[in-house]
């Protein structure tokens, strides 16, 4: 045992306060304190409350202290905003602007004195190479849906329905093929992309980005009508992730519409009409190039990048940007060629191209 004033001897604890020993409480530690324990006299009055709070102690400096403080927070605070502002500036500048669509409209001109054959659509259609098409939307099929490693089958799938819809909607359509409206296919198109497809409807051109026949198949209103028969579809249709974000759809179609001159009366038995003319075959292939980005798919939108569209019979010197005049029964191109070309002119929009339609893909006689 020791005394009240002698320390315990070496190895004894001295008890609970030897724990404590390494610690020191000095003044500016007690001057910190929140709290504030009562006196004697105060716990003979208030037996509840043994302690009290203090009050905030007054920042050291004076009000200046305050002041650069506020001036600080001030300054930190417009640092993020400038920050976040030139973050949306920069993302702003460095997103793409709208996809430009391109197109070639080549009409194919039978050759020489060669005259168009006519005859009974039905009978025209067997002795032709779309004798084994499909008519109409089940010529458009859809090949086998696989993932890819960025999307999903659904994603993938839901890409294909947008890109069938977009097909048959714009090939097949009577409304959409006689002229008569344009919207079911504007509806399926990215919305960044409708100014140039109004510019293409409302104001053709043959520059590569504004021909409507770029985007549809449309024949001129008061030239062609069809005759009644479907049309028969056969092609293909491939999907293809190009990046991360997006998925490429290319589909290459053949299109054989019978056709008769516009304003023509009912045909007879034979296939001819009263003023001795007929139904022909017309045939169009068109080769798209369809983006789906991820906004896309979630809209149900595509973007047309590329569009190539071989049409024939047709005359060279006719105009196919805006609409296509298909040669008709009985027509020949004869010595017919599209205008001359000057190279010295750097317009690079409007020189005429055109081709010559193979005798095999006309009916047989």
């Amino acid at each position: 045992m020791t005394g009240p004033g002698e320390p315990p001897p070496r190895g004894f604890s001295g008890g609970g306060d030897d724990e404590y020993r390494s610690t020191v409480f000095d003044e500016s530690f007690v001057r910190a304190a929140r709290l504030q324990e009562f006196s004697a006299r105060e716990r003979l009055a208030d037996r509840e409350h043994p302690v009290r709070p203090l009050p905030p102690r007054p920042l050291r400096g004076g009000p200046w202290r305050g002041l650069v403080l506020a001036v600080l927070i001030v300054f930190a605070f417009g640092a993020v905003v400038y920050a976040g502002i030139r973050t949306q500036q920069q993302q702003s500048v460095s997103r793409p602007g709208p996809r430009v669509m391109s197109s070639t409209v080549v009409p194919l001109s039978p050759g020489g004195e060669d005259r168009v054959p006519g005859g009974r659509p039905a009978r025209l259609l067997e002795r032709s190479p779309a004798a084994e098409f499909y008519t109409g939307a089940a010529g458009v099929t859809l090949p086998p849906v696989r993932s890819t490693a960025h999307f999903a089958d659904s994603q993938v799938l839901a890409a294909l329905a947008v890109a069938k819809e977009y097909v048959v909607e714009s090939s097949l359509n009577p409304e959409v093929l006689s002229g008569e409206t344009a919207r079911p296919v504007r509806i399926l198109i990215d919305p960044d992309q409708h100014a140039q497809f109004d510019r293409s409807i409302e104001r053709p051109a043959a520059d590569g980005h504004h021909a409507a026949t770029g985007w549809l198949v449309r024949f001129a209103p008061g030239h062609t009508e069809f005759t009644g028969e479907g049309v028969r579809v056969r092609g293909t249709m491939e999907v293809r992730e190009t990046e991360a974000d997006a998925l490429e759809i290319v589909t290459d179609h053949v299109f054989v519409y019978a056709v008769r001159p516009a304003g023509a009366s009912d045909e007879r038995a034979d296939g001819a009409r009263p003023d001795g003319e007929a139904a022909s075959l017309f045939t169009v292939r068109r080769e798209l190039r369809l983006r789906f980005d991820r906004e896309d798919l979630r809209d149900q939108h595509l973007t047309v990048e590329r569009s190539e569209v071989r049409a024939g019979p047709m005359s060279c010197a006719a105009p196919a940007h805006d609409a296509l005049r298909p040669l008709t029964a009985g027509q020949s191109a004869g010595a017919d060629h599209p205008a001359g070309t000057d190279p010295y002119v750097r317009d690079g929009g409007d020189s005429p191209v055109c081709g010559t339609l193979d005798p095999s893909s006309l009916p047989r006689p």
